[in-house]
């Protein structure tokens, strides 16, 4: 089973995102959860984003960072949103990465290197509409998507951000179904 380390989007460690969490554990897979937001959550993206803003994003992504230090090296790095920041960096800069899942949101690859690294399959999921990603951020994933040796880009109907957290009203349980299955598939292919 795989070991995966699930970054939280803006909006803080939801009790959704803990769930999606336990989800990959009853499914068998080691998950560590790290809180990037020192035990805040925000009822809004706007008020989550605001805070992230007044830390700094750099300051967030350190702290992923460094939360993967004494882990073992055979890490799925995944992250929802703001949570791919540094599951996206560990994944292109940390050795022995098996694996990363991007939620909703998707960096240039040159933002930590000059290629996705060999051998480390990647899966990005998002809304084609949702604001927030259907812009630059589809721009990138299909372009990672292209250009990686194993990655898969899967769009979901909608124009929701944040849809796999059951904890807020943008919750699609239909496409949060589908995105965890295919989560599922891929961790058991890393198996």
């Amino acid at each position: 089973m795989a070991e995966v380390v699930l970054f939280h989007h803006a909006q803080g460690l939801t009790s959704g995102v803990q769930v999606f969490a336990g989800q990959l554990v009853s499914a068998g897979h080691t998950v560590h959860v790290p809180d990037l937001y020192d035990g805040n959550t925000f009822a809004t993206l706007e008020e989550g984003l605001d805070y992230a803003r007044s830390v700094g994003f750099g300051a967030i992504a350190e702290r992923g960072v460094a939360a993967a230090e004494g882990l073992g090296d055979s890490l799925v790095y995944a992250g929802f949103s703001l949570g791919v920041v540094p599951a996206q960096q560990l994944a292109q800069t940390r050795p022995g990465a098996k694996g990363a899942l991007f939620y909703y949101s998707c960096l240039p690859v040159s933002e930590f290197g000059e290629a996705w690294p060999a051998g480390v399959p990647v899966q990005i999921h998002g809304m084609e509409s949702d604001p927030f990603f259907a812009e630059e951020d589809l721009v990138e994933a299909r372009a990672l998507a292209e250009s990686a040796d194993e990655a898969e880009l899967f769009l979901y109907p909608g124009k929701e951000h944040l849809f796999a957290d059951s904890s807020l009203p943008s919750y699609d349980q239909e496409a949060a179904s589908l995105l965890l299955s295919r989560t599922l598939e891929f961790l058991d292919r890393l198996s």
